[in-house]
Formats: structure tokens, sequence, C-alpha cells
């Protein structure tokens, strides 16, 4: 077996460089994207118009990839590899018999195949690819591909704060875009627990600005002015949103659940399409909750959590926050006639 090792090491040494060789875990990387891409557009996470450009972004780079991973194996000189092949053919032979006489265990079970727990793709491929490229960012922190290219997959990983820093370095390194500035809004939302903050509306408005009919920085808005109580306002803008919506849009459902919720039918049972938006918008609003109970917050954020709770339709949720916030604020009196208005507007007790 060491000498058929030494054959297999000497072979290409013996034949010549060639150019080319295996896929790098950065191509690697960015064909398991395109696949995400894929996948998120049959779901109808994704329009059409954001996926073609995605995959033109995507493409050129796993080409890049190839072509940089290709350039690394440059032939070398003739004498250098004669030099190389005699010692691996010594060198070998003598460690493999020098290891296996201090640490050969011939009486050891076999290991069957099936047995063996070796993860080479899937999410442990990359989230191994991802940490190559935090190592990249961490060495050159202008790195603004890098950025780009790990943001989207924080966001998928929920890790939402390290999402809407790596849009922000994004923005700030490859320039304005209206798209990437809605989602870093919407990681600023997945980061605060689902509640729409003051940042993430600013993202939003100026996506907006630069982009005036982009679906996701509408329904946001929509979506904070629900949380702030102003339910006309979220009404109109989602009504506006469905008008000018394209045949079998994507993202139609959960417009149309925020309407009927809205409209006093209760909350609507959520589309195939929207369950898992439905499953992380109440994930966030979880996240919230448990890091005011934890670290506590000011009256801000004790009002959207409790408002958030409202627009879900979890009223005993919403009390049980009311009666947390009293508790935390204990002796804040501006706070406390906040919360006792925000009852009383809401319903929910005195």
């Amino acid at each position: 077996m060491s000498a058929l090792a030494a054959l297999v090491a000497v072979w290409p040494l013996l034949r010549g460089a060639r150019r080319g060789g295996p896929v790098s875990s950065d191509a690697a990387f960015y064909k398991a994207q395109l696949g995400e891409i894929e996948r998120d557009v049959a779901r109808g996470l994704l329009p059409a118009d954001q996926a073609a450009g995605a995959r033109v972004e995507t493409a050129r780079r796993l080409i890049a990839a190839s072509a940089e991973e290709g350039e690394g194996a440059v032939a070398d000189a003739p004498g250098r590899r004669r030099w190389a092949a005699i010692a691996i053919v010594v060198a070998a032979p003598v460690v493999a018999l020098a290891l296996y006489a201090d640490l050969g265990r011939p009486d050891l079970a076999d290991s069957p195949l099936a047995e063996r727990k070796v993860e080479t793709h899937g999410v442990a491929g990359v989230e191994a690819a991802l940490a190559r490229v935090e190592r990249q960012i961490a060495a050159n922190p202008d790195n603004g591909p890098a950025w780009a290219l790990v943001a989207p997959v924080y966001m998928k990983l929920g890790r939402f704060d390290d999402a809407a820093e790596a849009y922000r370095q994004s923005l700030r390194l490859n320039g304005e875009r209206a798209g990437m500035r809605a989602d870093y809004g919407e990681a600023l939302v997945g980061a605060a627990g689902g509640v729409v903050t003051a940042d993430a509306r600013a993202a939003f408005d100026k996506a907006l600005a630069e982009e005036p009919g982009l679906p996701a920085a509408r329904f946001y808005l929509g979506l904070a002015a629900e949380q702030d109580g102003d339910i006309a306002k979220a009404t109109a803008a989602y009504r506006a949103l469905l008008a000018d919506a394209p045949p079998q849009a994507a993202w139609a459902p959960a417009v149309q659940a925020r309407l009927a919720a809205l409209a006093g039918g209760g909350p609507a049972a959520p589309a195939a399409d929207d369950s898992a938006q439905d499953a992380m918008i109440r994930g966030m609003v979880e996240r919230l909750a448990n890091r005011l109970a934890t670290s506590g917050g000011d009256a801000g954020e004790w009002q959207k959590l409790i408002r958030a709770y409202t627009v879900l339709h979890e009223t005993d949720k919403a009390k049980d926050a009311l009666a947390s916030a009293r508790r935390a604020l204990a002796g804040d009196a501006a706070a406390a006639q906040q919360l006792d208005g925000l009852a009383h507007e809401l319903g929910i007790g005195g």
C-alpha cells in the first residue's frame, strides 16, 4: 500500500504538471449557491427577475473561482519534479512504516462504511466554505464581493445580525443597489425579532427612492404601519401592493393574509408558499421576546413586541408581554403612561 501511495503521488510529477484540477472550495460554494437560487425560485421565494440577476452574478464568480484554481496549477521545472519524485519514493514507505510501528493497531475491529459519519456535502459543506470566505474577509475587511456573497447565506442560516453587517459592508464597498438596500432592511427586521425598526424603515425608504415599485420594501413599510397601529395606512399599502402585483406573484399570498387579518377575519391560514415565511416571522418575534426577558429593553421595544403579538392575533401573549413590560419598566412614569395608552388602544387591558 505504501508503494501504491508513492506511485500515485509520483505519477503526476513524472508526467508533468497539467493546468486545472479539482474544483476549489470557493467554486463549490458558488455551485451550492446556484442550487439554492433554483430551489428558492421553485418554492416561490425569489422573483424571476431577481433570480436571473443572482444567477448571472453567481455564475460569474463560479467561473472566476474555477479559473483561479486552474491557474494555480503551473508546471514546475523537470529537475525539481525529478527530485520531488525521488523524495516521495524514499520518504513515503519509511514514514508509513515508522508511524504504523508506533500507532498501528491490527487488533481493532473493522469500521463498516455505512457506520462512518462523514459529511462532505449539504449544510456542513456550505458552512465549511462559508468559514473560508469569512477568513478571507478577516484578512481583507474591504473585500466587497466576499461581503456580498456571505450576506444571503447568513440570512438563510438565521444569523440576522451577521447578515445586516454583511449587507451594510457590501453597500459601502460595492455601491448602492435598491434590492440590496431592501435586503439590508429585512436583515435588520430579522435581527429585531420581526419588528420594523427605525433603521429598517429608513433602509426601505431609501430603496424605494431609488426603485419606487420594489415589492419587498413596500411590504415591510406596510408591516411597519401595521405594527404602529395605523391600520388604515397598512391596509392602503397592502392593497396598492396587490394592485401592482404581476400575475401569480410569489409574495401575493403573504399580502392577502395580512389584509384578511386586518379586515377582522382572524389570522388567515398561510398558503403553501407562505408557510416558511410565517414560521420565520413568528420565530423572530419569539427571539425579541426572549431578548427582552433576559436583557431588558426600552419602552419602544416592549411596545413593538406587544403590537407584534396583536398583529399575529396572539392576544394572551400580548397581555403577558404588557404585564412583563410594566414590571420591567416599573418606576418610569412616562413608560407606564405609554403602556397604558397602548393597552387601551389595543383593547388588551387598562
